[in-house]
C-alpha cells in the first residue's frame, strides 16, 4: 500500500502541472481525491491492517491528501488569475482610440421658431427686449387702456397672483401677453422705437387643438414720427414672406384690442388644406396668428409720448401657431407633450 500511495503522489502532480482549465481541474479532483477515489478507499480499508501497517500506511495516506488538497488549491488560484487576465485584456480600453461621440439633442421646435423670429426682426432694425412674467396689474391692463370692468380681468380669464396691496387690490398676476413688455418699453424708451418681446404668456382657458392655458407670444411695438398704418402691414407681410415663402397668404381683418385704433386681426393661410377649409382653420382657410393696429393715443399718453407728434403701431402673435401654419401640425398640445416621436422630426 505505501508503495501504491507513492506511485498516486508520482501520477497526481504529474498530471495537475498539464491542466489549465477549470473543467480538467475539477476531474483530477474527482479522481484522486473524490469519495470513489483510490485513496479514499484505501484510507476506509485502515480498519483491516495491523496495528504497525496502519500507523504507516495512514500517515502515508493523509500526507498524501493534505498534500494533494493544497496542491489542488495553488492551481485552482492560477487557472482563475489567468482567466481574470484573460477577461481584462479582452475589456481593456484603447486609450488611442477616437471616443465615441454621445448622441446629440436638438432645439425645441418652439425655441427654433422663437430664434428664427428674432434673427427676422433684427434684420428689419428691431431690438428684442424681455420683461417679467409676474407682471403688475399697471402694465398688463391699465397702461393699455384696457378699462376696468373689462373682461379680461376677471379671474375667469386671468392667473392672478394671491397677494394684495395697502388698498386691498390684487396687483400682480401671470401676464396675459407680452404686451405688457411694449408698454414698460414705452415708458422707459425715447423715440425712435423698434422692439420686440417673445416670451411666455399666461391664459386661464380650456386646452383644444389651437388653445392652451400657456403659450408664447411675440410682441412688436414701432414709435416714430409719421408711423402709418402702412409700415405695419409692410413690416408683417415681410415677417410672413421670410419665415413662410412668397407664396402664403396673409389676410388683415378688421378688428378691436383696446390697446390699438384701428385695430386688425392677422391670419396666414392655412398649411394643411391650402385655403380650402378644414378642421384645424375651421373651414375658414385661414388660422388667426395675432393682432396689430396703430397704437391707440390714450396708451401713447400714458407713456409719457405725445400722440399728436409720435405715431406708433403694434403686434402680437401667437408662436406656436407660426409652426403649426408651416408644417401642418393639427393640435398644438403636441408642442407641450413630449412626445419623442413628435419632437425627433425638428
Amino acid at each position: 500500500m505505501l508503495k501504491r500511495i507513492c506511485e498516486i503522489r508520482t501520477i497526481a502532480n504529474k498530471e495537475i502541472e498539464t491542466l489549465n482549465d477549470s473543467n480538467s481541474l475539477e476531474e483530477w479532483r474527482v479522481r484522486y481525491l473524490g469519495k470513489k477515489s483510490e485513496l479514499t478507499q484505501i484510507l476506509r480499508g485502515l480498519a483491516a491492517l495491523s496495528i504497525e501497517e496502519k500507523k504507516a500506511v495512514g500517515s502515508a495516506a493523509n500526507e498524501l491528501k493534505v498534500s494533494l488538497e493544497e496542491s489542488f488549491k495553488q492551481k485552482e488560484k492560477g487557472i482563475k488569475e489567468v482567466q481574470i487576465l484573460a477577461a481584462s485584456a479582452k475589456e481593456s480600453i484603447d486609450v488611442t482610440l477616437p471616443g465615441r461621440r454621445p448622441p446629440t439633442g436638438h432645439l425645441h421646435p418652439i425655441t427654433q421658431t422663437i430664434y428664427e423670429m428674432c434673427d427676422i426682426f433684427k434684420s428689419m432694425g428691431f431690438q428684442v427686449v424681455d420683461g417679467p412674467e409676474v407682471e403688475l396689474e399697471y402694465y398688463n391692463f391699465d397702461a393699455l387702456n384696457i378699462p376696468e370692468g373689462h373682461a379680461s380681468r376677471d379671474k375667469m380669464s386671468s392667473s392672478w397672483i394671491d397677494y394684495t396691496d395697502e388698498s386691498g387690490k390684487h396687483p400682480m398676476l401671470l401676464r396675459t401677453h407680452n404686451t405688457c413688455v411694449s408698454a414698460r418699453v414705452l415708458s422707459s424708451m425715447k423715440p425712435p422705437i423698434r422692439v420686440v418681446s417673445l416670451g411666455k404668456v399666461y391664459r386661464y382657458e380650456a386646452s383644444d387643438a389651437t388653445h392652451t392655458s400657456m403659450f408664447h407670444q411675440i410682441d412688436g411695438v414701432a414709435v416714430d414720427k409719421n408711423i402709418t398704418m402702412a409700415d405695419l402691414k409692410g413690416t408683417l407681410y415681410e415677417f410672413a414672406r421670410r419665415l413662410y415663402g412668397e407664396d402664403r397668404k396673409v389676410r388683415f381683418r378688421c378688428d378691436f384690442f383696446p390697446f390699438v385704433e384701428p385695430g386688425v386681426e392677422i391670419a396666414i393661410e392655412c398649411a394643411v388644406c391650402k385655403g380650402k377649409g378644414c378642421r384645424l382653420c375651421g373651414n375658414s382657410g385661414y388660422i388667426e396668428v395675432g393682432g396689430a393696429g396703430m397704437t391707440h393715443p390714450e396708451v401713447l399718453r400714458r407713456a409719457g409720448l405725445n400722440p399728436d407728434e409720435y405715431q406708433s403701431f403694434a403686434f402680437g402673435i401667437g408662436i406656436e401657431r407660426l409652426p403649426m401654419l408651416r408644417y401642418g401640425i393639427e393640435d398644438i398640445r403636441l408642442f407641450f407633450g413630449s412626445d419623442i416621436r413628435f419632437l425627433q422630426q425638428f
